[in-house]
């Protein structure tokens, strides 16, 4: 295109108006002496500009000129400038396609393929196809027929003769004629084979639903069966050569590129099993082995090539199966977990632009689809459609899928795929993610009709039908279970009640009629409270039932909203607070603690939608909030009663944040270090029981002598409360210590003592709606035989004269909780020489401290418990563990100041550190430790009252599994786990604790009870 000095910008200009990025390439393009004939035709520009990529487009077609015969060029360019539907098509196709540019330029002849334009062109079949393909003679000359065949199929798609669904079926229709040509050749280099069997191709996947993509793995089954007379071994041998020549014809590169891989991975046993089984064979499979996916795979299975009667038989015998596994146990977890699953193996630096796997992908809305209609199915024949969006058409059609939200998951649906479709056409390479290049983008946004600004309006598109994906795909399975109680909008197709008890029996609802009776009271009439819970219950719904008790979740959703319902903030806290409401159902459907604890107050609800609501306040907050509260209260019971609700509302708050990162939300994700979780329970329990304490010590000295008890007064923190690592049913086990104030009597400050230790107990344990605390004073000198309350003097003078080595070990956890700060501070450093005795204790000690354990495992273990299954006392369980550390400090804690601490964890790092143990061993041991008291704190949330053991209840089993990670149908795998992880621990306990030389006592009677009662 040579123009006068000048004339130059012009044409630039004009390049740059038809979307040209590159003008002066193009410029250079168009001078090119194989365009001279129509350079200067304002008709081309007009058309390369209406191209996706018009750049590429001119480069493809000169290319394609240059590749023509002399004689052959004029034709071509003359029917691009006259013939306006050929013109559309190809330069339509040039500007989508560098791959489909690539071929014409191999194959120059092939553009005519476009220039015909009858009705049978519009939208051919499987017959046009076959047609298309009738002269193939070899694998090549299929590759390029295949090829020919695409381009048609492409240029109807550019031009827009086709929407998005007839394209992903006229693909799925040339597949199928291609695996008939493909088998057709493999018959005829193989007839001894072809010869003894029937060999039927199944088509699965997208190409079985009738909804393929361009560049795509083709699923398939084979099904072989012997021709008379021939024996079935060899016939299936036979049926398998033949398959994977078939197979390989389709799937090898040549000069010619590739069709696509033919995968039978789908098959029963995946890559493990034979390739090609008899049709018993795989019925045997399915009804004894198959896996749920496997059903759900099924849904799409259709005969394609081979024998047609064959495949026939096989998706008659196979169908009834298919539509009777939503009765299978954990059906919709299975399927729910299978997609987290294929979410969780995209790497992270790609999830963002996974248009098929990512969230709000095309996945999300082919697993919501394809679960409803299993679900459902079963009794209504018209949602048994391979196609994903026919299926939904006719969900939404008999009232199983609300209108519109079919219509927007419809609309959505549709530009996914087209946006799969135009970024696979560009190179015909199988990707599924959005390009990041701007180039690409720009020329992805022109080709689905982005003109102003491509990439803008592609990623706004994008993100906006990924957005209506990602909010309706769980929404799908829930709101017209709403639809059916509401009876609102009358004449709207309903989901009936059936069908609603069998849509909640399949998301795991034990009790389906209850849980419509409870949606029916949430949701029915016209009130703004209803129409707020109908927006938020089909969210909810999907969250309880994604837990183990989503009947549990439903009744404490209603029970809250009973008793918050007409309270303003409440219903817009859920509405607005994004987390909220998702902690909410986490809490409510997890256990009986956390709901339990909510119920005596509801309006604690508020804490799960303030981002700072969930950590839990320091000792001092607790102290400073109790403190002021008794200084208001009339009197004790009242001060107290206040204190203990504020216990349960920190509680709640401790249980809710708990369950909440070992779940893991939408959001953040559940807490990947279990020990953080239990580095967090311990010290705030601890926190919020030492502040009852102080406020109910307050309340009890204020109530009789005012300001000033006539004697010093603190309380020494024992066991778990000392060693801050309670758990949520633990008492509080202490030791309280007097000093009489300067002037008063030893008599008069003994019964004030006592006096307050009484009223303490008694405040702490009065019965109201709130947990009492327990007072465990039972590790005092002299056990339950001795005085409750010993002055300093008291103490020092036994401990000198009587101290047994198990209460050395006792003092270790000891730590001032309440009280007299330096009265507390003196009594660490009264009891300090003898936990941490110079140079450790002695051999006999050590021997003792053995003697004392080994009665302990026999002795204190109920009768029947399985003692590897035993959190406290079994084999690598707490005790174990915490002897093992015990013993070390005990031994070391002299010379090591790492180990002067009442912390277990502190100790094993602190031993670890100073090379007492290995690092692998305090690994082990750590581990188990932190595994056991997980176990106990989950029987606690889930069952609302302590335990030491797994719980034998099924669905309270699998709770405590799910708090532990593990997902439904998996709690056999929690007990394996928990056994393997203490019998390690337990091998390193026999190591450092019992000695390499395995030292066992020989247990005899004689040795006293109550050294028992310490490991707490």
């Amino acid at each position: 295109m040579t123009s006068v000095p000048g004339r130059r910008s012009s044409t630039f200009t004009r390049l740059l108006r038809h979307g040209f990025t590159d003008p002066s390439a193009a410029g250079r393009l168009l001078d090119l002496p194989e365009l001279a004939s129509v350079r200067a035709d304002p008709v081309l520009l007009e058309a390369l500009g209406a191209t996706a990529d018009p750049d590429l487009a001119l480069r493809a077609l000169v290319r394609l000129a240059e590749a023509q015969e002399p004689g052959e060029r004029q034709i071509l360019l003359d029917t691009v400038i006259t013939a306006k539907p050929l013109r559309d098509r190809l330069l339509g196709v040039l500007g989508a396609s560098e791959a489909l540019g690539d071929h014409l330029a191999r194959h120059p002849r092939d553009w005519q393929a476009l220039v015909t334009y009858e009705a049978t062109d519009l939208h051919p079949g499987v017959p046009e196809f076959e047609r298309m393909l009738d002269e193939v003679v070899d694998p090549d000359s299929l590759r390029v027929a295949y090829r020919r065949a695409l381009l048609s199929i492409a240029a109807r798609d550019v031009c827009g003769t086709t929407d998005v669904s007839e394209v992903a079926a006229e693909l799925a229709d040339l597949a199928t004629a291609t695996l008939r040509a493909a088998l057709a050749l493999a018959r005829a280099e193989a007839p001894a084979d072809a010869a003894q069997c029937r060999l039927a191709v199944v088509a699965m996947g997208k190409c079985g639903g009738h909804e393929l993509n361009y560049v795509s793995d083709v699923d398939v089954i084979f099904v072989g069966e012997p021709v008379d007379g021939v024996e079935e071994t060899k016939a299936v041998q036979a049926a398998a050569r033949l398959a994977a020549h078939m197979m390989r014809i389709c799937s090898d590169t040549t000069v010619e590129g590739t069709i696509w891989p033919v995968d039978a991975n789908l098959r029963p046993e995946g890559r493990n099993g034979p390739l090609v089984r008899t049709l018993s064979s795989h019925l045997a499979y399915y009804q004894r082995w198959a896996k749920t996916w496997e059903f759900q795979a099924l849904l799409k299975a259709r005969p394609v090539a081979g024998d047609p009667a064959l495949g026939a038989e096989y998706v008659e015998a196979v169908s009834p199966l298919v539509w009777q596994a939503a009765d299978r146990e954990n059906f919709v977890a299975d399927v729910q977990k299978m997609r987290r699953r294929v979410v969780a193996t995209i790497p992270v630096d790609r999830v963002d632009r996974e248009i098929k796997l990512g969230p709000g992908g095309l996945r999300d809305v082919e697993f919501a689809v394809q679960l409803l209609q299993l679900v459902h199915g079963r009794g209504d024949s018209s949602l048994r459609s391979g196609s994903t969006l026919e299926a939904l058409s006719a969900l939404a059609d008999g009232g199983y899928v609300g209108r519109a939200d079919a219509a927007q998951l419809d609309e959505a649906y549709r530009f996914l795929r087209a946006m799969e479709h135009r970024i696979q056409l560009y190179r015909l390479h199988r990707t599924h993610l959005v390009p990041e290049d701007e180039a690409d983008l720009r020329r992805l946004g022109r080709s689905l009709g982005l003109r102003t600004d491509p990439v803008t309006e592609l990623n706004r598109a994008w993100r906006r039908h990924a957005s209506v994906v990602r909010r309706l795909h769980e929404k799908l399975f829930y709101r017209p279970l709403l639809d059916a109680v509401a009876q609102l909008a009358p004449g709207e197709r309903r989901l009936s009640a059936k069908a609603a008890v069998i849509r909640l029996e399949a998301l795991g609802y034990a009790d389906p009629a209850a849980a419509l009776r409870h949606l029916e009271a949430l949701s029915s009439g016209v009130s703004r409270k209803a129409a707020i819970q109908r927006t938020l219950l089909p969210v909810l719904l999907g969250w309880f039932a994604d837990s183990a008790d989503p009947d549990a979740g439903l009744l404490g959703f209603r029970q809250v909203s009973d008793a918050l319902g007409k309270t303003p903030w409440y219903l817009r806290l859920l509405r607005d607070e994004g987390a909220a409401a998702e902690n909410l159902a986490r809490v409510l459907s997890a256990g009986r603690l956390a709901p339990d604890l909510l119920m005596r107050a509801p309006e604690a609800v508020a804490i799960l939608g303030d981002p700072e609501g969930l950590k839990p306040r320091s000792r001092e907050h607790l102290e400073q909030e109790v403190l002021a509260a008794v200084r208001r209260a009339p009197d004790a019971e009242t001060a107290v009663a206040v204190t203990r609700g504020v216990r349960r509302r920190e509680l709640f708050r401790t249980a809710a944040a708990d369950l909440i990162g070992s779940y893991g939300t939408e959001e953040n994700p559940a807490e990947p270090d279990p020990g953080a979780l239990v580095d967090r329970v311990g010290p705030a329990v601890t926190d919020l029981n030492a502040a009852t304490i102080s406020g109910a010590l307050r309340a009890a000295v204020r109530e009789r002598w005012g300001d000033t008890l006539p004697t010093r007064f603190a309380v020494i923190g024992m066991g778990r409360f000392g060693g801050h690592e309670l758990s949520y049913g633990s008492d509080a086990d202490v030791l309280f210590v007097h000093e009489p104030r300067e002037g008063v009597g030893d008599e008069e400050a003994a019964r004030a003592a006592n006096a307050v230790v009484t009223e303490v107990r008694r405040l702490l344990q009065l019965p109201t709606a709130d947990p009492p605390l327990l007072i465990d004073a039972d590790l005092r000198p002299e056990g339950k035989s001795g005085p409750l309350v010993r002055t300093l003097k008291s103490y020092a003078a036994y401990y000198r004269r009587w101290s047994a080595v198990w209460e050395s070990q006792a003092l270790l956890r000891a730590e001032p909780m309440a009280g007299d700060a330096d009265l507390g501070r003196d009594f660490i450093a009264m009891i300090d020489p003898l936990r941490y005795p110079a140079e450790g204790i002695g051999d006999d000690a050590v021997r003792e401290i053995r003697r004392l354990k080994a009665r302990m495992e026999t002795e204190r273990i109920p009768r029947g418990a399985d003692p590897t299954l035993h959190a406290k006392l079994g084999r690598g369980g707490l005790s174990d563990v915490e002897w093992t550390v015990q013993l070390t400090q005990l031994r070391h804690g002299w010379a090591e100041p790492g180990l002067r601490t009442t912390s277990t964890r502190e100790a094993l790092a602190a031993a670890c550190a100073a090379g007492l143990i290995g690092h692998e061993e305090a690994r082990t041991l750590d581990e188990a430790w932190v595994l056991a008291t997980r176990v106990r704190n989950a029987v606690m949330l889930v069952r609302g009252r302590p335990a030491d053991t797994f719980p034998s209840a099924p669905r309270e089993l699998a709770a405590v599994g799910r708090y532990l990670g593990y997902e439904p149908g998996h709690v056999g795998d929690m007990l394996d786990d928990y056994r393997r992880i203490t019998r390690r621990a337990r091998a390193v306990v026999e190591e450092l604790f019992y000695g390499a030389a395995g030292w066992r006592p020989a247990v005899r009677g004689g040795v006293p009870n109550r050294p028992m009662t310490h490991s707490r």
